[in-house]
């Protein structure tokens, strides 16, 4: 296994429960980042991620991922790459009625060439969701 884990952190001007959401919930994922994304928010639900069109590369795919832990408004991880999964941990930190901290890690890639490749192919995309989360969140702003 790779043994450092992607990390990202942002701050988003908004409530805790609102940016939480904004993450979480499909009606809102699908207005900023997805299309089509369903969910049953439960520890040992599902979560699956649709893409359609997706970026410069018109990517359209999906994700099917277990939820490991739903803690609403504070907690969010989740399984992601159905051959090999890497666990992705969310946490929403609340700093005031209308500031929250995301912190962002996922780990668990494989020490080989396709590990380091979806790796680093990730930590770009973790980077870019967040920002686009944060726009969402505070501006009502979609890349779509």
């Amino acid at each position: 296994m790779i043994k450092v884990p992607i990390t990202h952190k942002t701050l988003v001007r908004a409530p805790q429960k609102d940016v939480f959401d904004a993450m979480t919930k499909p009606h809102l994922l699908n207005q900023w980042f997805t299309e089509g994304t369903t969910a049953d928010l439960i520890n040992g639900g599902e979560l699956i991620l649709r893409w359609k069109d997706w970026g410069p590369d018109k990517v359209t795919t999906e994700a099917t991922c277990p939820i490991v832990t739903y803690q609403p408004s504070s907690k969010f991880v989740f399984k992601w790459w159905e051959d090999h999964y890497t666990t992705v941990s969310i946490h929403f930190q609340k700093l005031s009625d209308s500031e929250t901290l995301v912190l962002l890690s996922e780990e668990g890639y494989e020490d080989n060439e396709e590990g380091w490749r979806r790796c680093l192919e990730c930590a770009t995309g973790w980077g870019e969701a967040i920002t686009l989360l944060k726009i969402f969140v505070e501006h009502g702003i979609s890349y779509k």
